[in-house]
């Protein structure tokens, strides 16, 4: 077998990405949505698996955000609110996962006129706070050790926030064409 020198060695790649014909203008783009991709599987398998080391292996990672969602502040919430702080378009896959979630037992509906408001059990706050502690035990130990300060998590979560306000601003457009 003989050796053939690296070709590559000490060359800048550039960026990053998934679909480079995607990215005749704007390769940070590409780049970013690319880092977008990977993490947002990484974050749903890990929620997935989370919640698996709760007891609970048949939540899906939108199950598992519903009920941190409900769970929030402690206050009742209506489908409409969930969809809306989840920013998730499609209400049917929310309500599937309510009565997934109610079925076991981790949330329950109560009706206040014609609205319908749901709240975690006590079942479900359990759940809720054991996630939390094995989040501190296996996640957060480990981002501390990146060397990441909080002022730049937080300076990274608004950045994301204004950049999903672009995509979704951008999906009305290409809706209308």
């Amino acid at each position: 077998m003989t050796d053939t020198p690296d070709r590559d060695r000490g060359r800048s790649r550039g960026p990053i990405v998934s679909s480079e014909h995607l990215s005749h203008r704007a390769m940070e783009q590409s780049e970013f949505e690319f880092g977008l991709i990977i993490a947002s599987n990484a974050f749903n398998r890990w929620m997935v698996r989370c919640m698996t080391a709760t007891g609970y292996p048949e939540l899906s990672s939108l199950d598992v955000l519903v009920v941190h969602s409900v769970n929030h502040r402690k206050r009742a919430k209506r489908l409409a609110d969930i969809c809306l702080v989840l920013n998730v378009e499609d209400s049917h896959t929310v309500t599937y996962a309510l009565k997934k979630l109610a079925k076991l037992e981790l949330v329950a509906s109560e009706k206040h006129g014609k609205e319908t408001f749901f709240r975690t059990t006590d079942k479900g706050r359990e759940v809720c706070q054991r996630y939390a502690e094995i989040r501190e035990d296996c996640l957060v130990e480990s981002l501390s050790s990146l060397g990441i300060e909080g002022e730049e998590m937080s300076r990274l979560a608004g950045m994301l926030r204004a950049m999903s306000g672009l995509y979704d601003q951008a999906a009305r457009a290409a809706a209308s064409l």
